[in-house]
């Protein structure tokens, strides 16, 4: 069968989908996958055809003003992120993925849950579609009704109808990779089908420091992921945790220097980039920002979260994980080296965190695993 994947240009959009990706080809399916360039080696290096599609977030965002600077200012209108899932990257996403499917002629498109656009172009097209999450049930920033407006109009313009209910699964079959126990508690509102899906950690290649799985002290993972790095909450957070009797090692992310971080304890190893999914069965605590990748990541790994929620969907997360007992958060405002050695020291310890983790675990590894789903998508088509 001839799949067409589909996700928007980023990281903790497109990384979720790949261990289907790679499922998909393993199986027998012939697979493409359509985003932006930069992911193109990532893709590639799997047997899997990439072809460049959609546009760049950070420029989508800035064409509606409503980039990081924007939204620190007190008259910030969320309006404006929904113009921008709902309206310029659909629309630019739906004009690229029209010549691909007509070229390739895919059975089925799996668009990405924040990628209608791909899943509109399917419609145009009439080939079947299956919606892919990246986490928790998520919705754009803003009133719905504005969502809707704009994907209605962008719809209108392509000649096809919105379903009723949440828009961006556009009504169409759910593969689901976040546990159920933390799942939105409105979650279904309009998909038919709801298909669940392990979340399996994903990241290129690369090494890791060879002491790593030596593992002679805890170890404590630090990232803010690759669109919400902050130089000051990496540097109060790595003060506080090198407070700990543990060696910690960082991940600074595309959008924070390594050196500019400056000199850390000698307990403290800083990267400018290191594969996560290979660090994660080797730690003991993860330090994160609460996006989605590495949130459901950390969920089947078992490990306690202490998470310092920057933006979007990660302050939904934050909540999510100290709810359910898996960890613990610190917001912006609270955030000192004294909190962060607090609060790290106790989910290190804490007996019924360990418990709650080590369940989660276990109810991601009962999910279906992707070449399970991988063998079953061909009843979609």
């Amino acid at each position: 069968m001839r799949i067409l994947f589909s996700s928007l240009g980023s990281h903790g959009h497109t990384f979720p989908l790949l261990p289907l990706v790679i499922a998909a080809r393993e199986v027998g399916h012939d697979v493409t996958f359509a985003t932006t360039a930069q992911f193109a080696s990532a893709i590639t290096r799997y047997g899997v055809d990439h072809v460049p599609g959609g546009m760049d977030m950070l420029e989508a965002f800035e064409l509606a003003n409503a980039g990081p600077s924007a939204r620190r200012s007190p008259d910030f209108k969320p309006e404006r992120v929904s113009r921008v899932f709902g309206s310029i990257l659909p629309r630019r996403c739906a004009a690229d993925l029209a010549p691909v499917i007509v070229d390739r002629k895919p059975d089925l498109v799996v668009h990405e849950l924040a990628n209608p656009g791909a899943g509109l172009a399917a419609k145009v097209a009439g080939v079947p579609a299956v919606c892919h999450s990246f986490g928790r049930m998520w919705r754009p920033t803003g009133p719905p009704e504005v969502l809707r407006a704009h994907l209605a109009e962008v719809a209108a313009d392509l000649g096809v109808d919105l379903p009723d209910g949440d828009l961006m699964p556009l009504g169409n079959p759910y593969l689901d990779i976040c546990p159920p126990s933390v799942q939105d508690p409105e979650f279904p509102v309009s998909p038919t089908v709801v298909v669940p899906l392990r979340p399996v950690p994903f990241s290129e290649p690369g090494e890791l420091p060879p002491w790593v799985p030596e593992h002679r002290k805890p170890l404590v993972y630090l990232t803010m992921g690759t669109a919400f790095g902050n130089i000051g909450v990496l540097r109060t957070t790595i003060a506080g945790l090198a407070a700990l009797d543990v060696r910690v090692l960082v991940s600074a992310g595309p959008s924070v220097a390594a050196e500019a971080i400056g000199d850390t304890p000698d307990n403290v190893v800083v990267r400018q980039w290191l594969p996560q999914a290979d660090i994660l069965p080797h730690t003991d605590l993860v330090v994160h920002h609460g996006g989605a990748g590495t949130t459901m990541g950390t969920f089947a790994t078992g490990v306690p979260h202490l998470v310092l929620p920057q933006g979007a969907d990660q302050f939904s997360n934050a909540d999510v994980v100290t709810a359910a007992g898996l960890g613990d958060q610190v917001l912006a405002a609270d955030l000192t080296a004294e909190v962060v050695t607090a609060k790290a020291r106790r989910l290190l310890t804490d007996e019924a965190v360990a418990a709650a983790v080590e369940a989660m675990a276990a109810e991601v590894a009962a999910m279906p695993s992707p070449v399970d789903v991988a063998r079953g998508l061909s009843r979609y088509a």
